[in-house]
């Protein structure tokens, strides 16, 4: 993932099953449990309900969720979207932004 590793912006990626494949620089340091890279571990295993559910309901029938969460007094866009090799469903990318406070909003035609 050397291409995102410099990108201010959380990248990780999980297989079919929702084990973690790959995560960039800023998803290990924002997901870092007791020191180490959660790279291996399951999605499933780190998330509590209700988002468990849901999240096995995105494994079950793959589809783009995309949602904005506020952290730490941070807010964050979440984007998921489904990877697919061949026409085959291999898993999610997912991408977790720190949106700014004031951000501008166009409307093109």
């Amino acid at each position: 993932m050397k291409y995102f590793d410099e990108i201010p912006f959380a990248v990780t990626i999980s297989d079919k099953n929702g084990n973690i494949l790959e995560m960039n620089k800023t998803s290990v340091e924002t997901f870092v449990k007791d020191g180490k890279s959660i790279i291996g571990n399951s999605l499933f295993d780190c998330h509590p309900e209700p988002a468990k559910t849901k999240l096995k309901n995105m494994f079950e029938n793959p589809a783009m969720n995309a949602y904005t969460i506020e952290k730490n007094g941070r807010k964050k866009l979440i984007y998921q979207s489904p990877w697919y090799e061949n026409g085959e469903f291999m898993g999610y990318v997912e991408l977790s932004l720190i949106l700014p406070d004031e951000m501008q909003h166009f409307v093109r035609k």
